[in-house]
């Protein structure tokens, strides 16, 4: 944000409260640095959600955690980030946006601070589910701030950066875990890599105070308790059992859990709409406001998002597993084979603010295309010759995927928040980031564990190819839904 632009703000917040009006949010704009200050915020939690899967290994040799418990490290953190980026979202929309953004860096500093210097397994997997909270409150402010202050071109070119930034990270965290770990800094392990989060979280702090501008909704709502807690315990029934049944033996409480899951689901539908029926005479507001989902912009581009998020979030971790347990590779290599997907994906993503211009919702399309004709050709090389399979074979099939991923992922958040109205960013945006980060522990947990069942008796490359081919078939379900978008993306 420009030097008078911070002022501006600041004397808005000290004319209301600390509200941001929406008038007085026309008038203060999200500058360079702002901007960089809210993306690096994004980047540090996405980052973490796969950084941790090179790490695994050690981890368990280092703590003895076991099957189980290993699984919590990974999944903890993704449960507790799911199932409170809504509630997130809420509270930046009632106490302003800039603060829980600073709140949220300042938590993450010190949640991962403390996931580095875990002691015992358990330790870490509590300081995982303590960082997962801490990322919720600050990834809804990232999106609701970048869509409260923006407009026009510069809200969308905001957008797909975000979109962009999304990506990479998930890349760049494996590849940069993987260099963490065999570096062995100082004698830290695989301590560094929640370490190396504490300088940049504290430094992502410092300059929100000086940048970013305090946004907050005029009409802000309080949390709705009833729908907090049927929504965490509708995720948390479809994801404790799928990210723990396979390591624990599938117990019965594991069912269990599966089968309540429809029926809690239910359930927080229609406490949601019941409640936002009676909005008017009772003045509660639903935490998920259904009557989001009758913008076809946000409905259309979520039902994109489920199948795009589960494939990538499911991709990163099989091509993980199968490089370093299948080909027997080192985390450091296992990570650069990755690199010409990130390639891909950035100058995608590069080209994707004028490709929009032109071409609108097309370019999800021609994304969709892209990446299924990728995953084609990587599952084509597994199956053609798998005795001489390497990651210099997999370069065509990764960087064409890459690219597509890039062309969808990148329009996507403009689509969905296009239509948004300002009062309902901090919860738009929160709803979209639970899509997100659901989808990609939904595609972990069901393509990762699917691989890892079928590789022992399948082998690995037609366990691979089966699972890419399921991925083929979300990228042919992306193409089938990105026609029914409206054309021009705002």
């Amino acid at each position: 944000m420009s030097t008078d632009a911070a002022p501006a703000a600041r004397a808005t917040s000290a004319t209301t409260p600390g509200v941001t009006t929406p008038a007085a949010s026309s008038t203060t704009t999200l500058g360079v640095a702002g901007l960089v200050t809210v993306l690096l915020g994004a980047f540090l939690p996405m980052l973490d959600f796969f950084i941790v899967n090179v790490a695994l290994p050690t981890i368990d040799h280092d703590l003895a955690a076991g099957p189980a418990v290993l699984e919590l490290v990974a999944a903890g953190y993704g449960i507790t980030f799911a199932v409170l980026l809504v509630v997130g979202g809420r509270l930046g929309d009632a106490f302003g946006r800039r603060r829980l953004f600073i709140v949220g860096a300042g938590a993450f500093a010190l949640t991962s601070l403390l996931c580095g210097i875990a002691p015992t397994a358990w330790s870490l997997v509590a300081a995982r589910a303590a960082q997962g909270a801490s990322a919720a409150l600050l990834i809804p402010q990232v999106l609701a701030t970048i869509t409260t202050i923006g407009n026009g071109p510069r809200r969308a070119r905001a957008l797909s950066i975000y979109g962009a930034v999304g990506g990479i990270s998930v890349v760049i965290g494996q590849v940069l875990g993987g260099m963490l770990v065999s570096a062995d800094l100082f004698g830290s392990g695989w301590r560094a890599v929640f370490l190396l989060n504490v300088p940049f979280a504290l430094l992502t702090v410092v300059l929100a105070v000086m940048f970013v501008p305090e946004t907050r909704s005029a009409h802000a709502a309080k949390v709705d308790l009833p729908g907090t807690v049927l929504l965490t315990a509708t995720l948390l029934s479809l994801f404790v059992p799928l990210m723990e049944g396979r390591a624990m033996g599938w117990p019965l409480w594991s069912w269990l859990l599966l089968g309540a899951f429809p029926f809690l689901a239910a359930a927080f539908l229609l406490v949601e709409h019941r409640i936002e029926q009676g909005s008017e005479t009772h003045g509660r507001v639903p935490l998920v406001p259904l009557s989001l989902l009758r913008i076809p912009e946000m409905r259309r581009g979520l039902g994109i998002a489920v199948p795009f998020f589960a494939g990538f979030g499911g991709f990163m971790f099989v091509i993980a597993v199968m490089l370093q347990q299948g080909l027997g590779l080192g985390p450091v290599a296992a990570g650069w084979a990755l690199v010409p997907m990130a390639v891909g994906y950035f100058f995608a993503s590069l080209a994707g603010p004028r490709l929009i211009g032109r071409f609108g919702s097309r370019v999800i399309t021609a994304g969709a295309t892209i990446q299924g004709v990728g995953l084609a050709t990587l599952i084509a090389t597994v199956l053609t010759d798998w005795a001489h399979f390497s990651p210099l074979q997999m370069v065509p099939g990764v960087a064409l995927a890459g690219i597509g991923q890039g062309l969808i992922g990148t329009p996507l958040f403009r689509v969905i928040l296009s239509k948004v109205p300002m009062e309902r960013a901090g919860v738009g945006s929160g709803v979209l980031a639970t899509t997100q980060q659901s989808s990609l522990a939904l595609g972990v947990a069901t393509l990762g564990t699917l691989f890892v069942a079928l590789f022992p008796t399948l082998g690995l490359a037609h366990a691979l190819a089966l699972v890419l081919t399921i991925q083929l078939g979300g990228s042919a379900v992306i193409l089938a839904l990105s026609t029914r978008l409206p054309r021009s993306v705002g």
